[in-house]
């Protein structure tokens, strides 16, 4: 499937409408058909040197919609650092610090016996767990 193709079926899944910018964006973010890890600031780089003509106001905004519509989820580092991930079912995640940089985990090592109870009137909604690492 060619990348505009793959990018215009992922914003219809989600029933989003297929604008310029958002076009153009999906196919930076999953175009190739790989799972990638972004920032708004990363994408607004490789939508530049792509030769899009975007703001990273309008990143920030087609990154919130693809999340709000279920398209990425939103990964916080150290409660600054926000990274949009194409992976959207749950797993866990590296934090290269030495880096700055976001990764898969193997989910099939990552073993969480019991969570704490929720206070009441709330539930828990989503469990992130980012480890960190540095190099030795």
């Amino acid at each position: 499937m060619m990348r505009h193709e793959l990018s215009s079926e992922w914003l219809g899944k989600a029933g989003l409408r297929p604008t310029r910018q958002r076009v153009a964006l999906a196919r930076l973010l999953v175009g190739d058909g790989q799972h990638r890890h972004v920032t708004a600031e990363s994408l607004h780089s490789a939508a530049r040197d792509a030769g899009e003509a975007v703001s990273l106001a309008t990143v920030y905004n087609t990154l919130r919609a693809f999340c709000d519509a279920g398209l990425l989820q939103e990964i916080t580092v150290d409660g600054t650092k926000c990274y949009f991930d194409t992976r959207t079912d749950d797993h866990p995640h590296f934090y290269w610090e030495d880096e700055g940089r976001l990764s898969d985990a193997p989910a099939d090592e990552l073993e969480i016996r019991r969570l704490p109870g929720a206070p009441h009137g709330a539930e828990i909604s989503k469990v992130d767990v980012v480890i960190r690492l540095r190099k030795t």
